[in-house]
């Protein structure tokens, strides 16, 4: 068991999220789980966004501008 300490303006916000019969080391420990992102969260984000489709444009343009280093016939 360990004492915490907090300002009186953060207790009011978590008693406002306490559910009924919940102890707040369980709304703690629900709040920490709710916020732990998973990568798995992120994935197809940007699917349909058009800053994806301008970063696409930009690589392909940037990949066409680029001389490839050996692409020129050499005699050895």
């Amino acid at each position: 068991m360990k004492t915490l300490t907090i300002r009186e303006e953060v207790y009011e916000k978590l008693v406002k999220l306490k559910k009924e019969g919940e102890s707040f080391s369980d709304l703690l420990e629900r709040i920490l789980e709710e916020r732990r992102p998973s990568l798995r969260d992120f994935a197809g984000i940007l699917k349909d966004s058009e800053w994806l489709d301008e970063l696409d444009k930009e690589i392909l343009e940037s990949r066409r501008s680029i001389k490839v280093r050996g692409s020129s016939q050499c005699s050895s």
